[in-house]
Order: C-alpha cells, then structure tokens, then sequence
C-alpha cells in the first residue's frame, strides 16, 4: 500500500506590508495569497497579462508554464507573475500594490 506525502510547503513573505503565510509545493504564490486573505493584482490567471507581477526578492520559484509571459531581462531581473510561480523554497516577494481582501 503506498504512502500518501503531503506537498511540502513554504513560507511566503510579502513586502513591504510585512504579511506571511505558508504556501503548498503544489499551489500557486496568488492562490495562497488569496486564501490567506491578501488580493494580489491579477486578472489571467495563466501567466499572459503580467497584471500580478511582482519582484522576487528571496528564494526560488517554478512556473506552472513553460515560458510565462516576461521578457528575459525582466525574468534576469528577478521579476516574477504570482499567478503561475509555486514556490520551491521559502520566499519573499515585493508587491507594494498588494491589500488585505
């Protein structure tokens, strides 16, 4: 009988509103922002408006997609889009557009 494993999850830290909450491997940084009561911008959902981008400061992510929509000097940058990145290490992102829903 396998054993079932529980996603890790990872810290997620937002600045400059200083907010924290723990995010699932599996889930996206927006999704985890929302159900911990913080509305990112956004408006796709699939990477292709940069309506929720956002620069990472700490830690690393993976796209849900192969090639979101950023240029490769925005994503040198550090310049990341929430709404398909899952964290792969605890994380801290500046989004000073952000709010409590």
């Amino acid at each position: 009988m396998p054993i079932e494993t529980k996603p890790k999850d990872y810290e997620v830290r937002i600045v400059p509103q200083q907010q924290q909450w723990r995010c699932a491997a599996d889930q996206t940084l927006l999704l985890s922002a929302l159900a911990a009561g913080w509305r990112l911008p956004h408006s796709c959902r699939n990477g292709t408006c940069r309506a929720c981008m956002a620069q990472l400061l700490e830690g690393q992510i993976e796209y849900r997609i192969e090639w979101p929509g950023l240029s490769a000097e925005e994503k040198a940058a550090g310049q990341i889009l929430p709404c398909v990145a899952c964290p792969r290490s605890d994380v801290v992102i500046e989004a000073p557009a952000a709010r409590p829903l």
